[in-house]
């Protein structure tokens, strides 16, 4: 594909190195354009790469301008990315012919570089400690802090007090509100021996780290490890579950696989142990600088897995007013087989 338009941020990065929130992105076989306004051209000619940054104060006539000088007969755009108003501008009184192709620049990025597979080992060692802090802020004074507040402190853990963007605004939910898969915070306190879940990444130059933990709170030892020992015999029995089928599809994940097989991989030893009903989600999603990417993994994917792809294996079982449990972690396909970023 040698004509393509980009309106988004991340898409646009992986093509030059640099974004910003107004831009307009062509690739006309070798020439490239980063087409932006007054405020972002300093920046954008000191970092993007391999592009002639044009400054425009009306990008729509610029980009129909530079398509009429080039001759372009047909160029490629991602319908996800555009918004009405600026579609049907760009393609008034144009002889450019626009083909729509749903997610061409997240096809592109499936496979990961061994560079990009480092920066979101970074990303995700930097979330790693950020958990870790959050855990010893629990132990320490976590007792009888509401949801909000701890919803709060989890931001300003994994960010390392403002110093990473998180991937994603992170879930931080209490017993019967972890049996929501996205939980919102609420005024909801925390005890000793209750469930708590916490789902959060953090960005490391622009490339996301995504992680879920499942634990019981015990202030003494509290922590996110794998090993959790559950007063509640039922929270301990679901989590084992999750485990199991979390541990299995880490396991026996291997490039050639269709994407749904991994998903099946964990959904077997759910559905075995009595709860398939209360897996509600997909096993996973690729991650990189989008916290959602490909590939998919559920049950109607036919992607071939391949070395270098990265997806989060995340399995949950969730009992409507009753807790949920969820387990991630974001792996990385090696040499045939899954590893944990």
């Amino acid at each position: 594909m040698k004509n393509y338009i980009l309106l988004n941020e991340n898409a646009i990065y992986y093509e030059c190195g640099f974004s910003c929130d107004n831009v307009v992105f062509l690739n006309l076989g070798d020439d490239k354009y980063f087409i932006t306004d007054a405020r972002y051209t300093t920046e954008a000619k000191e970092f993007a790469k391999g592009c002639e940054v044009v400054q425009s104060s009306d990008l729509v006539e610029d980009v129909k301008n530079i398509l009429k000088k080039s001759k372009i007969k047909k160029i490629t755009f991602d319908p996800n990315d555009f918004k009405l108003s600026f579609y049907q501008k760009v393609v008034e009184n144009t002889k450019t012919k626009f083909e729509a192709i749903e997610n061409f620049s997240k096809q592109k990025r499936i496979i990961k570089s061994d560079e990009e597979i480092e920066l979101l080992k970074k990303a995700a060692n930097i979330g790693r400690a950020g958990f870790k802090e959050l855990a010893k802020y629990i132990r320490k004074n976590g007792y009888n802090q509401s949801e909000n507040y701890l919803h709060f402190k989890a931001i300003e853990k994994l960010s390392h007090s403002g110093k990473y963007d998180l991937s994603f605004d992170p879930i931080v939910a209490i017993n019967k509100n972890a049996a929501k898969p996205h939980a919102l915070p609420t005024k909801t306190k925390l005890k000793l021996n209750d469930l708590v879940l916490v789902d959060a990444g953090v960005k490391y130059k622009r490339y996301c780290s995504d992680r879920t933990c499942t634990s019981n709170v015990n202030f003494e030892n509290f922590n996110f490890k794998r090993e959790q020992k559950f007063k509640n015999k039922k929270h301990q029995k679901i989590y084992d579950l999750v485990l199991k089928a979390q541990l299995n599809a880490i396991q026996k994940a291997r490039v050639g696989m269709k994407a749904s097989q991994i998903d099946q991989l964990t959904r077997e030893i759910i559905t075995k142990g009595g709860y398939g009903d209360y897996f509600v989600h997909s096993t996973g999603h690729g991650v990189g600088l989008d916290i959602h990417e490909f590939p998919n993994i559920n049950s109607k994917s036919d992607v071939i897995i391949e070395d270098n792809m990265v997806f989060t294996i995340e399995p949950g079982i969730y009992l409507p007013n009753e807790f949920g449990v969820r387990i991630e972690d974001t792996v990385v396909m090696k040499n045939g087989k899954a590893q944990i970023l």
